[in-house]
C-alpha cells in the first residue's frame, strides 16, 4: 500500500486494514449508482491530477476531482480488540464510506445534468402511461441525433415511485415496460430533484469515469487518545458526447 496512506503509522493489525477496506468497498458498491451504468477507466493512483477529454481543437484538460471523507476510532475499541479480540466497532468507516459515495454520485449526476444538451418534459407520471411515454419520447429525441443506446433511466424517488405499478392496457408493471426501452438499467437516486430524470445514452465513447485512486483508507494520526482516518478517491467524469443525455423535467 501507498506510503502516502501512512498506514505503518496506526495501531491497527493487517487484519484490521483488511476489515476496513473490506467494509468500505461493500459499503460503497451499496450505495453507489453512477457507476453502476458508467464505463471506468483506471486506476491511475493518487499522482494523476488531469485527463484530457476532446480531440483536435477541441481537445482540454480537466482536473480530477478529491472526494474524501473523515472518521475516527475510539481509543478504548483498538484497546479492546488488541487485549481482548474483540472486532474493533467499524461504523464510523461504513458511514464515510456512504457519505463518499453520495459525493461520489453528486459530482458524477450534477455533471450530467448541467451538460444536457436536450430535454423532454416529464408530463403527468400519475397516468397510467405517463411514465413510459416520457421514457420513449426521450429515446427517441436521442435516437433522432444518432445516439442509439443502450438506454439507462435515471429518476427521482418520486418518479420512480410511479413506476411501480400495474399499468391496466399492458398488464404488467409500468417499471417493467420501462426497463424493455431501457435496457441499460433504471435507476433511482434521491440526488435529482422532484420530478426530474435523465435518460442516458450509454458508452464510453459518450462518457466515462476515470478513476485516479479508487476509494481507499489513509491514517490521519491521533487526536488525543483517538485515532483519526480519512476515506479517500480522486476521479473525473468525462462528457465526450453531451447529446447523449436527456433531461426528464417538469
Amino acid at each position: 500500500m501507498s506510503e502516502y496512506l501512512l498506514r505503518d503509522a496506526a495501531p491497527l493489525s493487517d487484519g484490521d486494514w483488511q476489515a476496513i477496506d473490506g467494509l468500505v468497498v461493500k459499503v460503497a458498491r451499496e450505495f453507489l449508482i453512477g457507476r453502476r451504468f458508467l464505463d471506468l477507466v483506471g486506476p491511475f493512483g493518487a499522482g494523476m491530477e488531469i485527463v484530457p477529454v476532446g480531440v483536435g481543437e477541441a481537445r482540454k484538460h480537466i482536473a480530477l476531482t478529491v472526494i474524501e471523507q473523515p472518521f475516527a476510532l475510539h481509543w478504548r475499541d483498538i484497546e479492546a480488540s488488541r487485549k481482548l479480540g474483540v472486532p474493533i466497532e467499524l461504523g464510523p468507516a461504513a458511514q464515510a464510506a456512504m457519505a463518499c459515495a453520495r459525493m461520489e454520485d453528486q459530482m458524477i449526476l450534477g455533471a450530467l445534468w448541467d451538460a444536457a444538451e436536450k430535454g423532454v418534459p416529464v408530463g403527468d407520471w400519475h397516468q397510467a402511461d405517463g411514465p413510459l411515454q416520457s421514457v420513449v419520447a426521450a429515446t427517441q429525441a436521442l435516437f433522432s441525433d444518432g445516439f442509439f443506446g443502450p438506454y439507462a433511466v435515471l429518476m427521482s424517488p418520486d418518479l420512480y415511485t410511479q413506476t411501480q405499478r400495474v399499468s391496466h392496457g399492458m398488464g404488467k408493471m409500468v417499471g417493467k415496460l420501462i426497463a424493455d426501452v431501457a435496457e441499460g438499467g433504471m435507476f433511482r437516486t434521491p440526488l435529482l430533484s422532484e420530478a426530474q430524470g435523465m435518460v442516458l445514452a450509454l458508452g464510453a465513447y459518450n462518457f466515462d469515469l476515470v478513476v485516479g485512486q479508487d476509494l481507499v483508507t489513509a491514517y490521519a494520526g491521533n487526536e488525543g487518545l483517538d485515532h483519526n482516518f480519512r476515506v479517500l478517491e480522486t476521479l473525473a467524469l468525462r462528457v465526450k458526447r453531451a447529446g447523449a443525455i436527456c433531461k426528464l423535467e417538469g
